[in-house]
């Protein structure tokens, strides 16, 4: 990583510390619906994406419904053509799309995955995730749902992310950070020329956060990527209002992770210190000024993201 400085994006008004009012609706989508009729150009396209390269691998984890929410996406416009996969993992793959003329992510999260432990414990405690219990749809419905709300509000709060473009069921699509090289870096992956500027930058992208009532919950040089010139947080799926009971908890290892991270590249970074600052600049509201239903980034019900100029 070359850049010796980086921008901050101008913030947006938000005007409550969190979106913790806003119900989830884990109901039933068209995903769905698609599914169960199973219609001739369904069965057709769900053929075609099983006979695919790049998801060959992932046939017997994917469910009709996965296929029935890239089917919906793909009648929406959201997605042309797909790629081939940039990331896998124990709970979601990561695979490249082509959307028009530009280069999109497309994020699906397994259904079947065996261990939901860990979603849990970033769900027990927000209102919006109550009565969920252990089903296994609704809890990855909801996360993928919260991840999109989180994108959004982060990047209202001037923080840069992947801008969400819409969401179906298990299946998230996104602004794609990469070339024509491959995905772009990760801080972990990257040599850091200048990493006293690269520290202040993240150190008030946790701040904006916290200002704009989120804590990342698993903030790292894992999660940082360098793309065009600037930095970028991904993965927020598990990010949750400053009213979860763990909130404190997550923003202590958070500070921890960024801090001894920067530190082993040389600045003189502390976890108490980067905690303090945030606890002393960000100023969310209390939760007794937020009214149910104040936050106009609710969660989306399928439709793309409003398109905005962060620049």
């Amino acid at each position: 990583m070359t850049e010796g400085q980086f921008g901050l994006l101008d913030t947006d008004d938000v005007d409550s510390p969190g979106d913790e009012w806003e119900e989830v609706d884990v109901s039933d989508t068209e995903a769905d619906r698609i599914a169960r009729k199973r219609d001739r150009e369904f069965s057709e396209f769900r053929e075609r994406i099983k006979d695919a390269d790049q998801f060959k691998v992932e046939a017997s984890v994917f469910d009709d419904a996965t296929y029935g929410a890239l089917y919906k996406l793909v009648q929406d416009g959201h997605i042309d053509a797909f790629g081939g996969p940039i990331s896998t993992g124990k709970e979601a793959n990561v695979y490249t799309a082509l959307s028009g003329d530009k280069e999109v992510a497309v994020k699906v999260y397994r259904i079947n995955a065996s261990d939901f432990k860990d979603m849990r414990s970033y769900l027990d405690g927000d209102p919006r995730f109550e009565g969920i219990g252990s089903d296994k749809k609704k809890v990855v419905t909801a996360w993928v749902r919260k991840e999109s709300s989180n994108l959004k509000r982060a990047r209202r709060a001037g923080v840069r992310t992947p801008e969400p473009i819409a969401v179906e069921r298990n299946v998230l699509v996104m602004e794609y950070l990469g070339t024509e090289e491959g995905r772009s870096k990760r801080l972990s992956e990257v040599h850091i020329e200048n990493p006293e500027t690269a520290y202040e930058v993240v150190k008030e992208y946790t701040r904006r956060l916290y200002d704009a009532g989120l804590v990342h919950g698993d903030l790292s040089e894992y999660n940082i990527v360098f793309h065009e010139g600037q930095l970028y947080i991904i993965d927020l799926g598990q990010a949750v209002t400053i009213h979860h009971p763990n909130a404190d908890d997550f923003l202590e290892r958070d500070c921890r992770n960024v801090a001894n991270f920067f530190a082993r590249q040389g600045v003189d970074a502390a976890p108490e210190d980067l905690l303090a600052y945030v606890r002393e600049y960000a100023t969310p509201k209390d939760k007794d000024d937020t009214a149910p239903g104040s936050d106009d980034d609710a969660v989306p019900q399928g439709t793309p993201a409003d398109r905005r100029d962060d620049e």
